[in-house]
């Protein structure tokens, strides 16, 4: 709600945005890009959900390594798919805007297609990782780490980076809210996720032990 507040609100100042014919273009742009990220998005959520019952189970019988083990298996996939889906925004945003039905629209609407597809989800190997990182958290019963880094980069990242960010460089500031707030987001589920493996090895060394 936030992004889409604030893409009407700048749009609207844009000189050509701010034109009647072209007034609806931020909102139908945002709205195809944020479909292809919710795609990705459901990828990830289903890989890193298919680990739960894994993680569970290898959790409970203390088998540490091979959560840690599993841990980075997921990370890694889950980077990779992002890396994937990245290169194709890169590389054929024109191909994705003509899969919504934009083959026909003004040169306007492909150009801020374009921007908007390889600014927007520029980060998303970092998203995926991020999404990962709070649903194995989950399974690990960390559920006070994984609520406050989910609320951490929808909250204080994601609105208040949309929110702050068009003060300075207007729509621009819209386009870019989303892989500043990824890369903050980062940052935080790093350290998490740093200390959550030193603690599993320590779990592991104590039984061994």
């Amino acid at each position: 709600a936030a992004t889409n507040n604030m893409i009407r609100k700048y749009g609207a100042l844009d000189p050509v945005f701010g034109l009647a014919e072209y007034a609806q273009i931020p909102m139908a742009v945002v709205g195809i890009v944020m479909k292809f990220f919710q795609i990705v998005m459901s990828v990830c959520i289903g890989m890193a959900a298919g680990c739960i019952p894994i993680v569970g189970y290898n959790r409970g019988a203390e088998k540490y390594g091979r959560v840690r083990g599993l841990f980075t298996r997921l990370l890694i996939c889950e980077a990779a798919a992002g890396a994937i889906a990245t290169l194709i925004v890169e590389l054929f945003p024109t191909g994705l805007i003509a899969i919504f039905g934009a083959a026909n629209e003004s040169a306007y609407y492909t150009e801020f297609a374009v921007k908007c597809f390889r600014i927007y989800l520029c980060m998303m190997p970092l998203a995926c990782v991020n999404k990962a990182a709070f649903i194995f958290l989950q399974a690990m019963g960390k559920a006070f780490a994984s609520t406050a880094l989910s609320m951490i980069r929808e909250i204080v990242f994601g609105v208040g980076l949309v929110l702050v960010l068009p003060l300075v460089w207007g729509l621009d500031g819209v386009v870019f809210s989303m892989p500043a707030a990824d890369i903050l987001a980062f940052i935080a589920s790093a350290i998490v996720i740093i200390y959550t493996y030193r603690t599993l090895k320590k779990d592991e060394s104590k039984k061994l032990a």
